[in-house]
C-alpha cells in the first residue's frame, strides 16, 4: 500500500502498528494468553491471591543490586507481586525521549523480571497514562498533549489521536518486556479533569464521569488488545462513577486508603455490586512523610485497620504502596512556559529504612486478625535486632513520638518548635541507649532518621530567630555562627546517609538527597554571611 495515498490518520495507524510489531517481535516476552472475564480466584485459606508491593522510582532510583535484594526479601515474606512504577527510569524503545540519566538498560530490566519470576514474584508495570505525567509532558515532543500549559501534570483526554498513538506504543513496550497478565495504567488524581475549554464543554454536557471513562476505556482497550488486564487506581472513578459500566469488564480497580475512613473517595460497594473487581492498597510511605519525619504509627495502624477490611470486603489483592515523593513538582521555566528543569516538592527517606513496616505488612497478610502494632514492634525488636523486651518497648515509644509538622514556621500543635525539639531530643537520648546485636545497618537507618529530625528542628529553631520581628543586622553574626555549627553537624549526617545507602541508591541520588535536605540551611547561612559563591 502506498503511504503517500493514505489519509494522515491511516498512515499514523499503520506506522503505529509497525512500531508495536517491532516491539513485540524484538523483545523477549510475547503477550499473555487472551484475557478472560473471570475474576482472580481467592485462595482456599482466605488469603489474597495478589500480595503485592509497589516500588516508586520517580526519584531515589534503586540500583539493580538493591532491587534484587528487595525481591529476595519480599519472596521470603510471602509477597508474590511487584508493581513497578518505572517512570523515566524505564528504557523506552521508541519513545526514548522520556528516559532519564538513571534509566536501566533493557537488558537489566529483562534480567530483573526473570530474577523475580524465579522467586515466584510477578512484575506488573505501572505506566501512568492520564495524570502524573510531568516526566513525559516536560519534553517538547509531547507538549501539545498538555491539558494546561502551566500545570503539566495531566494530558488532555480529548487529544485522542496523539494520546492513543503514544500509549499504544508505551503499553506495547511494557507488554513485550513484562510477562505479567496485568498492566497498571494509573489514572489517579486527575485534578485537571474538565479544565481546558473543550474538556469543560464535554464535562458540562456529558459529565466528568463520561469524560474520564471515555479516555480510560480507550487506554484499557489498548491494554486488552495486547492480551493484558488493565489495573487502575479507583479514586477518580469512585468520585465520578456514573459512566463506570462503559469500562471493559476486565478492568481491576485499586482502592488506595492510607488511613482514612472507608469510602473516602466514593461508594465502593456500589461498584462491586456491578461486578467490578477490587484490590486494596495501604501505604508505608505517604503524605506527610518527608526527609525529617515518618508517621510510623499512622502506617502501622493503616495496616491494622485496612487489610482486615479489604479481606472482609472481598478484595482479591493487596498492593502496599511506597511513595518516594508526592508526585508534585516545582519547575524552572523559560519564556513561553518552556520547561528547563523540574524538581520534586517532597522527598521521603529512602525505602532502605522501612523494612520494619514491610515485615508488619507481610504478617498482616498472613492472619485474619488485625496486627497489633505495639506487640509487633516489640517482638520484631527482639527477633530482628536482638533487643530485650524492655528495649523493644523503648523502640515503640521512640517510633510513636508525635510526627508533628511545622507549617508556616509554626508547629501544628506544640506551643513552640523548642518544645517539639525537646520531645525529639529525649527520644534521641533513648535511641542512643539501644544497641542492635543483629541487622545493625537496618537499625542504624532508624537511628539516622531520628537524628535527621532532631537536626532539622534545631535548624528550624534557629530560623525562627531570623523571622522574628526583632531580628536586625546586628544579629546576623551570632545566627550565622549557630548555622555554621549546624552545617558541620549536617556533614556528619550526610556521611552516615551515604554510608547506609551506598549500593541501594546511585551515588548521584545520594548526593542529591543530601543537597536537597540541607539546601535551606546552606542558603540561609550564605545570606547572613554574604557568601556570593553560592
Amino acid at each position: 500500500m502506498n503511504l503517500m495515498l493514505m489519509t494522515d490518520k491511516t498512515r499514523k495507524a499503520m506506522l503505529l502498528l509497525a512500531a508495536v510489531m517491532l516491539i513485540l517481535t524484538g523483545c523477549r516476552n510475547a503477550p499473555s494468553e487472551a484475557v478472560t472475564e473471570n475474576p482472580v480466584p481467592r485462595n482456599a485459606d482466605n488469603s489474597f491471591a495478589v500480595r503485592g508491593f509497589h516500588v516508586d522510582l520517580r526519584i531515589q532510583v534503586m540500583t539493580m543490586d538493591a532491587l534484587r535484594a528487595l525481591a529476595d526479601d519480599l519472596a521470603g515474606l510471602g509477597i508474590n507481586t511487584l508493581v513497578m512504577e518505572w517512570e523515566a527510569s524505564y528504557p523506552y524503545l521508541n519513545n526514548a525521549t522520556i528516559t532519564n540519566k538513571l534509566a536501566y538498560t533493557r537488558e537489566e530490566v529483562a534480567s530483573f523480571i526473570d530474577y523475580c519470576k524465579a522467586k515466584g514474584i510477578d512484575v506488573i508495570p505501572l505506566q501512568q497514562c492520564f495524570g502524573h505525567v510531568e516526566y513525559i509532558l516536560r519534553h517538547d515532543r509531547y507538549s501539545a498533549m498538555r491539558e494546561d500549559r502551566k500545570d503539566i501534570s495531566q494530558l488532555c483526554p480529548l487529544k485522542v489521536q496523539e494520546d492513543s498513538l503514544l500509549f499504544a506504543d508505551l503499553f506495547a513496550d511494557m507488554a513485550a518486556m513484562h510477562n505479567s497478565d496485568y498492566i497498571h495504567i494509573g489514572g489517579d488524581e486527575t485534578y485537571l479533569l474538565g479544565h481546558c475549554p473543550e474538556c469543560a464543554l464535554k464535562a458540562a454536557t456529558e459529565g466528568k464521569s463520561k469524560l474520564f471513562v471515555d479516555y480510560m476505556k480507550m487506554m484499557c482497550d489498548i491494554v486488552i488488545s495486547l492480551g493484558k488486564k488493565p489495573v487502575m487506581w479507583a479514586d477518580i472513578l469512585l468520585k465520578y462513577p456514573e459512566a463506570a459500566e462503559e469500562l471493559p469488564a476486565e478492568t481491576i480497580f485499586v482502592d488506595w486508603n492510607y488511613g482514612w475512613k472507608t469510602n473516602y473517595f466514593g461508594d465502593i460497594a456500589a461498584l462491586q455490586e456491578q461486578g467490578w473487581q477490587f484490590w486494596g492498597s495501604p501505604s508505608l510511605r505517604s503524605h506527610p512523610d518527608n526527609a525529617y519525619v515518618t508517621c510510623w504509627e499512622k502506617h502501622f495502624n493503616n495496616q491494622r485497620d485496612f487489610i482486615p477490611y479489604a479481606r472482609q470486603a472481598g478484595y482479591t489483592g493487596i498492593v502496599m504502596t511506597s511513595w518516594s515523593t508526592s508526585g508534585l513538582y516545582g519547575f524552572t521555566w523559560d519564556v513561553n512556559y518552556e520547561v528547563m528543569d523540574m524538581e520534586q516538592i517532597r522527598n521521603t527517606y529512602p525505602l532502605s529504612g522501612f523494612r520494619i513496616l514491610l515485615a508488619s505488612y507481610a504478617e498482616a497478610l498472613k492472619q485474619d486478625a488485625p496486627v497489633d502494632p505495639h506487640a509487633f514492634v516489640v517482638r520484631y525488636a527482639g527477633e530482628r535486632f536482638g533487643l530485650t523486651e524492655a528495649e523493644g518497648e523503648m523502640l515503640w515509644e521512640i517510633l510513636t513520638i508525635p510526627p508533628e509538622l511545622i507549617i508556616n514556621g509554626k508547629p501544628a500543635a506544640s506551643p513552640s518548635i523548642t518544645a517539639m525539639r525537646e520531645t525529639v531530643t529525649a527520644a534521641v537520648r533513648k535511641m542512643n541507649n539501644l544497641k542492635a546485636k543483629s541487622n545493625i545497618n537496618e537499625f542504624e537507618h532508624l537511628r539516622l532518621m531520628l537524628d535527621l529530625r532532631d537536626h532539622y528542628l534545631a535548624f528550624r529553631e534557629a530560623e525562627t530567630r531570623f523571622n522574628d520581628p526583632g531580628f536586625s543586622v546586628n544579629d546576623k553574626e551570632s545566627l550565622a555562627a549557630d548555622l555554621e555549627k549546624l552545617i558541620r553537624e549536617s556533614r556528619q549526617l550526610d556521611k552516615r546517609f551515604a554510608r547506609l545507602n551506598k549500593g541501594f541508591l546511585y551515588d548521584t541520588e545520594i548526593a542529591q538527597q543530601n543537597m536537597i535536605r540541607n539546601r535551606k540551611l546552606v542558603l540561609l547561612h550564605a545570606r547572613l554571611t554574604g557568601d556570593r559563591n553560592l
